[in-house]
């Protein structure tokens, strides 16, 4: 029985190691000499850029006519991640 299951297990772990790559690495920034992965850096800048918009739509009174307010909120700031995401990491 134990050998059986060993030749399931092993070509099912070759396909999951198949989509690594030995020389691909994950992309990270250096932010005060600690490496953090890009994608909290580009979530962060997306939050950053929404709570400057939503002070800017306040400002302007244009924030009560956005119904349902998070559902615009949500989506601003992934449109903002992820267009950052783009402009520095698309490689």
């Amino acid at each position: 029985m134990k050998k059986r299951l060993t030749h399931y297990f092993i070509p099912a772990a070759g396909l999951l190691a198949a989509g690594c790559r030995l020389d691909a690495h994950a992309p990270t920034v250096d932010v005060v000499g600690s490496y953090f992965p890009a994608w909290l850096v580009c979530i962060v800048i997306g939050l950053v850029v929404t709570i400057i918009v939503r002070q800017i739509l306040i400002g302007l009174k244009l924030d009560v006519h956005l119904r349902p307010a998070p559902l615009v909120y949500l989506s601003l700031m992934i449109v903002f991640t992820l267009t950052t995401w783009l402009m520095f990491f698309q490689n």
